[in-house]
């Protein structure tokens, strides 16, 4: 397939969700923390934390769900547990490494995560996609999480385009939220899980089933 003007010319992934299937790990690894404090989730804690950046997640258990820790110290126990959770195992959605190559043999791909820098270094070198994206951003990397666009208007930004030339997939309704309003063609993918909210999945201009689905034909039917 030749891209041509007019046309979608890159594709930006996000991670969690999309690439690897990690909301449970996340959830199960986070309670576990909060509960070794005597702590627990408030009723919506986890659709919040889900997009936010570490910063964000790690300041809403030490301030508002009362981890007696700092943020810091919070992300660091957390992100410690969690990267020892890829090396033990790392649950890659089946078809999404394939899909990544594919679609980089036809666009230009970014990496847009709300993961902490060492897990996307970590899950990229494991995964065997080291190189695979011109630009792999984290939410540490800008003011501000998802849902907010900062992310992905950087990741455009960093790729010398402007968003009407982008796609962007997702999974949860913040991640939906933050490339909607950068201004990026959205696919969602919906999580079993985790679904995103009927409102932000209204935002999406495709929703597929599976990762699979996103082919480069797929994406070029967004302009």
């Amino acid at each position: 397939m030749t891209i041509t003007a007019g046309t979608i010319k890159a594709v930006v992934f996000d991670l969690d969700g999309v690439i690897i299937d990690t909301e449970e790990v996340w959830e199960e690894v986070r309670r576990g923390y909060v509960a070794e404090f005597g702590r627990e989730f408030l009723p919506d804690s986890q659709d919040r934390m889900m997009g936010m950046s570490t910063g964000e997640w790690s300041a809403h258990l030490a301030e508002e769900v009362g981890v007696p820790r700092t943020a810091e110290q919070v992300a660091a126990d957390v992100l410690g547990r969690m990267a020892a959770r890829y090396r033990e195992s790392l649950p890659l959605i089946p078809g999404s490494v394939e899909t990544v190559r594919a679609l980089g043999a036809e666009y230009r791909l970014a990496l847009a995560s709300s993961s902490a820098r060492v897990l996307i270094d970590q899950v990229l070198e494991t995964a065997g996609l080291t190189g695979a994206f011109e630009v792999a951003l984290s939410t540490e990397e800008v003011p501000r999480g998802k849902p907010a666009p900062d992310v992905y208007l950087t990741a455009v930004g960093k790729l010398g385009l402007t968003p009407a030339e982008c796609a962007a997939i997702e999974d949860s309704s913040n991640g939906l939220r933050s490339a909607a309003a950068a201004g990026l063609a959205v696919i969602a993918v919906p999580h079993g899980v985790y679904p995103a909210a009927p409102g932000a999945l209204a935002q999406a201009r495709l929703v597929v089933d599976s990762i699979r689905e996103v082919t480069a034909e797929a994406v070029a039917s967004l302009v």
